[in-house]
């Protein structure tokens, strides 16, 4: 059975995301692009996940250089677009210099990474930093992506329901896990 790929498209839509402004220097200047497709991959070592569509410019950029990732905030949608490639909804952009990479002024949080690996995607290249510093403002509420429109959080509902969990950082089992190595039998 063949995957309809515009069906793909909007359900992938349904999930919600944060949104991103992953941002690099390089010789010719800084650059930067507006990304929904990032995650945590690991807590020890730090690492993030960033998923670049091939055909960005930032995707060439990045491989290989120090990126920051800014997580950008509800009153940030000018800046989501202006970093979209669409520059005519006159966004004033802050760039902030740091040790690691620069960065965007504001937004929830931070992270600046240097290059960890980098895996393909198919038609996407799965960039993985290691969390060099990082720094969260949560004054504000996140930006939101859903159904291919910018949307805002709501009032705070209830607690966070992984507090009762092993994922939570509250926490206080430490995991010790096996290395799996060789070939695992099928």
């Amino acid at each position: 059975m063949r995957v309809d790929s515009r069906e793909f498209r909007h359900c992938l839509g349904q999930f919600a995301t944060g949104v991103t402004v992953v941002t690099c220097r390089t010789e010719a200047g800084l650059h930067g692009a507006t990304v929904n497709a990032f995650t945590a991959v690991s807590l020890d070592p730090p690492l993030v996940l960033v998923a670049l569509d091939r055909r960005a410019k930032v995707c060439g950029y990045i491989t290989g250089r120090p990126f920051a990732v800014t997580v950008l905030d509800s009153d940030a949608h000018q800046m989501a677009l202006h970093f979209a490639g669409q520059q005519g909804h006159g966004a004033a952009v802050g760039w902030v210099d740091h040790e690691v990479a620069p960065r965007i002024a504001g937004g929830l949080a931070w992270f600046a990474c240097t290059p960890w690996a980098t895996y393909d995607g198919g038609d996407h290249v799965l960039h993985v930093g290691l969390v060099q510093d990082c720094q969260r403002h949560p004054d504000s509420r996140p930006l939101v992506f859903h159904g291919g429109e910018f949307r805002s959080v709501g009032e705070h509902l209830a607690g966070a329901p992984w507090l009762d969990t092993l994922d939570s950082p509250e926490c206080d089992i430490g995991w010790v896990l096996p290395r799996l190595t060789g070939s695992t039998a099928r």
